[in-house]
Order: C-alpha cells, then structure tokens, then sequence
C-alpha cells in the first residue's frame, strides 16, 4: 500500500528543528537528492568535473525533461540558470533591442522590476480587481488595442497567495498572437503551470523541494532562436554547480511520483485551513479568501503588529519558521509589511493550530515590547 502523501513526504526528509511554514522562500530537500549531488560531487572529485558531468547528462536530461512537462511544452528548450532572476536577466537581456514594451500586474516582484528597467523595457500596468486580480476583459481589451512586445505574468505572487487566472491568460496571448513570459517561481509545484507559455522560468528551492542555487528557463525553441544571447551559444553557456542540477532534477522526478495533482490538491486543503483558522486572530487580518488555491496565507498587521518582529519571536521562541515580506518585495503596490506563512504537503492542521495560539502570542508579546 502506498503511504499517504504527507507521511511520504514528511518520511523522506530530515526532521526540521521546529515548525517549517517558509516553503515558498525554501523547501527541505530529501535524503535522495542531498544524496544525489553529494555523489555527484565526490564523482567530480574522483574523474574529474568536466567528466563527472557528461556522465550525469542523462540525469540531467530526464530533469529537463520533467519540467518541460510540468509547464506544457515537452519539446521546449530548457536552459538550467541559477535561479528564477538569473533566467529573467538572461532572457530580457537576449530580447531584440527593438522590441521592449512590456505588461505585467502592479503586483510585480520588485526585483524583477529592477531587472526590466535595467534592460531598457517599458513596463506597462495591467489593470486589476480589488484584490490585485487580473481584470481578465479589460485587460484583453488593453491589450488587442495595444499589444505590448511580451506579457510578463507571475501567477503566485511573492507578497500573497492570490492565484492568477494563468490558464486564461495563456489562452489569450495565443489568440493575440502576444509572447507569454511566466515567472513560476512561486507557481511551479503549488499550481498547474501547464498551459503551454512561450516562456516559464522557476527556482529549484520553493514547492519542487530542491537545492538553492539552480533553476531553469523553459521556452519555445522558436521563440529562443529569435533571441540574441550576451554569451555565445548554448544558451545556459557559462560556469554551473552541476551537482545542484543533478539534486534539483531528482527532486523534480520525485515530486512528479508523488503525482502532481495530488500535491497541488494537498498544498490548497492545508491553504484554506490555515486561512480558517487564523481569520480570527487578534491583530491581524487574513489577506486570501478562504478558498483560494493556494497554500500560501497573508496576514495583513492590525494595530500596529510588526511583521519583521514577530517573525523573529516565532523563530527564537517557538522555533516557527515564517516569512516577513516588506514592501520591496511588491513596490508598485504592497503599502505596509505583512507576514507571510507556507506550508508544504507534511504540515498537519494541529501543527497550524499550533501557529494560530503562537502567532497570538507572539503579537502580545512584541506589542509589550514596543
């Protein structure tokens, strides 16, 4: 009988010094992919790293390979990266110089932004509902009446857990005849990224549970011939920390035998109990609807909680590891610091019980210090 998934999970990975909820900055990896790029660095040290590489193509091809799947394009380019910016940078800085007006959400993550501006693009404002949703019409409204030269769209945003409508946003960039460019760094592993995007790029560190330091740009080789690389070809040409490609691609090999469905179902049902159960805490205010699919929840301060501090009592008193998000993160539309929580397919509704009354205690802990 095969093990429950959370069980599985939980069964495959070293025990965390307290209570991990940052899964969205960085996962734990498992005992098999730390123990496949350590041997694929002793490989190095006895044959040679030039060597120990071409033997692990075949790993590394069936990580490629993976990927290519999860965002819909199984015959896409993939070009491992150092993670999710390192691909933004080299994919805009590949654009043709003539062509760099850009749309994305207000919503944007802030580096990101940094890297469009360096690189020369216009960035335009896609309109939005309420709560930072993409305005679907309107917004193909903008967009047949002015096309920009790509949308860049980041459905899981890196200040909430709101989820984009990617699959529609796909459709309509198709019938545009408008290059999609996502940032799945926060979207890999968490929601179904297979619409077929013209480009998808991620880190290895977030819901796919591999090393730091390694991601991927998956593109459309059609799309990726048009591009003009600053180093010469291949693409991804450079130096690499081939033993964290190694781990990251059986970390994506095992996340696809724990069926994908499945863990993204896991990741939305521990979503919405956290959700249920922190709506009521005093000082806070729970920024996602209950039933949004995601496993990410945003507490918004009430009464002047400070985020960055009580994320730091939850670690060094309860050993709760959060996350605080400032406003850099979302400059072009977070007002104030919140605190961001992220469990993955392991954690247990007792365990976010036991966030709720620590979080509580946590916010009139700190208030007496302040």
């Amino acid at each position: 009988m095969v093990e429950p998934l959370a069980e599985r999970w939980r069964a495959a990975r070293p025990p965390f010094a307290g209570l991990h909820l940052d899964n969205a900055a960085c996962s734990r990896q498992s005992f098999t992919a730390l123990d496949a790029a350590a041997r694929h660095a002793v490989h190095e040290a006895e044959v040679g790293g030039y060597v120990a590489a071409e033997a692990a193509t075949p790993v590394l091809d069936a990580g490629c390979a993976a990927v290519a799947s999860l965002c819909g394009l199984p015959e896409a380019t993939v070009v491992f990266t150092t993670g999710s910016l390192d691909a933004l940078d080299l994919l805009l800085g590949s654009w043709p110089t003539a062509k760099r007006t850009l749309a994305c959400l207000p919503g944007e993550y802030g580096p990101n932004l940094a890297v469009m501006e360096a690189h020369g693009f216009e960035v335009r404002r896609l309109p939005t509902l309420g709560d930072g949703r993409l305005a679907l019409d309107d917004a193909a409204l903008e967009l047949e009446e002015n096309p920009p030269d790509l949308l860049h769209l980041t459905p899981v945003a890196s200040h909430r857990g709101i989820v984009q409508p990617l699959a529609m946003v796909a459709r309509l960039c198709r019938e545009l005849g408008v290059p999609l460019v996502v940032d799945a760094a926060q979207a890999l592993g968490q929601i179904d990224c297979a619409v077929g995007a013209d480009v998808t790029y991620s880190s290895s560190r977030k819901w796919l549970a591999g090393p730091r330091g390694v991601g991927v740009l998956v593109g459309r080789p059609e799309l990726l011939a048009g591009l003009t690389p600053r180093l010469p070809l291949p693409f991804g040409f450079g130096e690499a920390n081939v033993a964290a490609r190694v781990g990251f691609s059986v970390a994506v090999g095992e996340y696809l035998s724990c069926e994908p469905e499945q863990v993204r179902a896991r990741l939305a049902e521990l979503g919405a109990i956290a959700r249920g159960l922190l709506a009521d805490v005093p000082g806070w205010a729970v920024v996602e609807e209950v039933e949004e699919p995601s496993a990410i929840t945003t507490l918004a301060p009430l009464d002047g909680a400070d985020p960055e501090v009580v994320r730091s009592w939850l670690f060094a008193e309860r050993g709760i590891l959060t996350t605080f998000a400032g406003i850099p993160r979302a400059p072009l539309e977070l007002t104030a610091p919140v605190l961001r929580i992220s469990p993955h397919v392991d954690t247990t509704a007792d365990e976010l019980e036991m966030f709720a009354e620590a979080l509580i205690e946590a916010t009139a802990a700190t208030a007496a210090q302040n």
